[in-house]
């Protein structure tokens, strides 16, 4: 068990160092909290979606940028499209789970948001019709995904791709990213140093 843990351990290693050569991973990362910036500080906010652990990895970065993340500082607009878990199942009944984030984005979106949308394969249909929908209607989308191309890659405006085709890795460096994202964006807005 102890090997186990410790083989795990080397692998996550060895994919962060992945992360750390990946120049162009880190030239999106930076384009994107310029976005989110502009998006932020022009009285925009940002929406975020996700299926499984993207839906988690999205409601946790909403509630770093919502609540606080590392200062304390007034609270920005973003939001996890998924939480309201009564317009989810009716949604889901009444239509089709494909739906649930198009219309939530229909009702929410505006010229000017973000749409943060993760999906480790980049495949997943509620979520492609989600970004499919803010583009139409004038929001800007991020994807978020794994390696390799996919169709969330060629329908966002921005695309970070975390350098790996094993899931819990990709998972990993969402919430990684988000994180950065959420650090940089805070600092940048209120103008203060996030380490202590």
């Amino acid at each position: 068990m102890v090997k186990r843990i410790r083989d795990a351990i080397s692998q996550h290693q060895e994919f962060v160092n992945l992360m750390l050569q990946d120049e162009v991973l880190q030239q999106k990362i930076q384009e994107v909290s310029e976005c989110c910036i502009e998006c932020l500080q022009n009285g925009h906010k940002i929406l975020l979606c996700g299926n499984g652990g993207s839906a988690s990895d999205a409601q946790h970065i909403a509630a770093e940028l919502s609540g606080r993340y590392l200062i304390d500082r007034p609270p920005l607009f973003a939001e996890a499209l998924h939480v309201n878990t009564s317009y989810l199942t009716a949604v889901a009944n009444d239509y089709n789970f494909d739906h649930v984030y198009a219309r939530a984005v229909e009702a929410k979106g505006f010229q000017g948001d973000v749409l943060i949308a993760l999906s480790t394969s980049g495949k997943s249909p509620n979520v492609l019709k989600a970004v499919q929908v803010a583009k139409d209607r004038g929001l800007i989308t991020v994807g978020m995904t794994g390696r390799g191309n996919n169709p969330l890659l060629n329908l966002s405006n921005f695309h970070i791709a975390i350098p790996s085709d094993y899931t819990p890795n990709i998972q990993e460096g969402h919430i990684m990213v988000g994180h950065i994202l959420c650090e940089i964006i805070e600092a940048t807005i209120f103008g203060a140093s996030n380490k202590d």
